[in-house]
């Protein structure tokens, strides 16, 4: 237990933030799961939508400070290959 009372405070804001940085990373991680699952359903609309919609997480992710944006653009960069792979079969 800190015995000062910015440190007190500092533990508590570290608290919220990790708080805030999980839920954001985990919604984010759904959302890529599911743009890879709806990979195997072979409805091309639907993939699409869950791209857009995993990109705009990873997006989000970024401006929040929790991904660097060259690993932001690692991630969508595979997203994107995997989507046009599968088309092209």
């Amino acid at each position: 237990m800190p015995n000062i009372r910015s440190a007190a405070k500092r533990a508590r804001q570290n608290l919220k933030r990790e708080d805030r940085n999980r839920r954001t990373k985990s919604s984010l991680k759904t959302a890529i799961r599911r743009f890879e699952e709806s990979l195997t359903s072979g409805d091309r609309e639907e993939t699409r939508d869950k791209l857009n919609a995993a990109v705009s997480q990873i997006d989000k992710a970024v401006s929040k400070g929790i991904l660097h944006k060259n690993n932001a653009a690692r991630k969508k960069s595979y997203l994107n290959r995997v989507f046009h792979k599968s088309e092209a079969v």
